[in-house]
């Protein structure tokens, strides 16, 4: 907590289970030396607004970083059991706090828009995303992945595509698009 008080920073914890079960969880953690909120009632707003309530009415398991004036700027969303990774969450609080960040927070990206094969324009946070590289890793299918969010150039391809919205995933397959994860489209044109 200490590291994270030198950044400036506020860590909360936000659940869709009630006060009692977050107090037991708490209690049965040695305790938690930071905020817990409860997104319970309505039952999981907070969530829904920004993008991680499942349908099941559980939550994905994230990492938002808001700035000082409110803009999101960076996300992780990743499997319950994986832990994030501190080192890359400091690194991205460094820069918005202005200080020299002495490692890459995230690999260099080509800023160059792919022209062929199988390419998927994503997010690394976005659980479409996230489903549909396992359905490639599954059926052993090789693609390009390009962020939309590190690749400006990218991301206005995908908005043209669409008409407005970045949609994630969007497939490119040699020419032929494919919007979200669509497994019926996808193994049409892969299988």
């Amino acid at each position: 907590m200490a590291e994270f008080e030198g950044e400036n920073t506020q860590v909360l914890g936000i659940s869709v289970d009630h006060v009692p079960c977050l107090q037991a969880w708490a209690k049965s953690l040695g305790g938690i030396t930071f905020p817990l909120l409860s997104d319970f009632w309505p039952h999981g707003k907070v969530a829904d607004q920004y993008g991680v309530l499942r349908q099941d009415g559980t939550t994905e398991r994230a990492i938002f970083v808001i700035d000082p004036e409110g803009v999101i700027r960076d996300i992780d969303i990743h499997k319950i059991d994986d832990q994030p990774d501190n080192a890359e969450l400091f690194g991205i609080l460094k820069q918005i706090n202005g200080k020299e960040v002495t490692q890459p927070v995230k690999p260099e990206t080509k800023t160059e828009t792919p022209k062929s094969g199988v390419v998927m324009y994503c997010t690394r946070w976005c659980p479409d995303c996230r489903t549909a590289r396992e359905w490639l890793a599954y059926h052993a299918i090789a693609y390009q992945e390009v962020d939309v969010n590190a690749n400006p150039e990218a991301a206005a391809f995908v908005r043209k595509l669409t008409g407005g919205p970045i949609i994630t995933p969007t497939f490119d397959i040699k020419g032929q698009y494919v919007f979200d994860f669509d497994e019926e489209k996808l193994q049409a044109l892969l299988l």
